[in-house]
């Protein structure tokens, strides 16, 4: 089971007071683990600016989420799925590098971020689900898990399909007996999610079905202890 950390320090905003326009809900407090999972319970996530700007808070107005039943797999990534290895949380750190890495076009995941999250997994609350071949690395993906709700923050990939694979990978593991009662969640939808299948709900509408999805047990593949 995952350790609760302490208690943030921090108010969050009551959400009948976001603006109903802006995805930026908040700016300031800290990374702590108690925070961010107070955050993500309230419908919350964290995104860094430069070094020295304090941490910005989002709860997007047209919330990204990809429905367990909508994803949309194709021939080629049948083909891909076939080729490839999943495992979960074997290479936490390495996911996280790979996905920082600021070579990246957009990357975002600063020093804060990978510590803040490296600590979430170590209590149990942030999971990577990786794609490998013959013993390497090439794609994966890591996020934020609390009861049926899955936060995912970023994916990457060393192969064609390989985050996709992993995508893949992650919706069979929230496939159980409490699958429609589960949200897997990406924050933004973009055209490349999309195409996975990834639809918008209203800010409104997601956090309304939150408070349900964080009732709901944990997946198996994330509640076998501390890794």
């Amino acid at each position: 089971m995952p350790v609760e950390p302490p208690p943030t320090a921090w108010t969050f905003p009551d959400p009948e007071r976001f603006d109903p326009d802006d995805d930026l809900v908040g700016v300031g407090a800290d990374l702590d683990a108690g925070t961010l999972l107070a955050a993500y319970r309230r419908g919350l996530f964290p995104m860094p600016g430069s070094r020295r700007d304090p941490m910005y808070w989002f709860s997007p107005v047209q919330r990204g989420v990809l429905p367990l039943d909508g994803l949309k797999v194709s021939r080629s990534l049948r083909r891909s799925v076939r080729d490839l290895e999943i495992r979960v949380d074997t290479a936490f750190a390495e996911v996280l590098a790979a996905c920082a890495d600021p070579r990246r076009p957009g990357a975002w995941i600063d020093r804060r971020i990978r510590a803040a999250y490296t600590r979430l997994h170590e209590l149990g609350w942030a999971h990577s689900v990786e794609t490998w071949r013959e013993g390497r690395l090439v794609g994966g993906l890591y996020g934020v898990a609390i009861g049926g709700l899955f936060a995912g923050e970023s994916m990457f990939h060393r192969e064609r399909d390989a985050s996709k694979v992993a995508l893949v990978g992650l919706v069979d593991l929230l496939r159980d007996e409490h699958a429609d009662k589960r949200m897997l969640d990406v924050q933004w939808q973009t055209p490349h999610l999309a195409s996975l299948g990834v639809v918008e709900v209203p800010r409104a509408a997601y956090l309304s079905r939150l408070a349900a999805t964080l009732e709901v047990p944990l997946p198996a593949a994330f509640d076998d202890g501390l890794r």
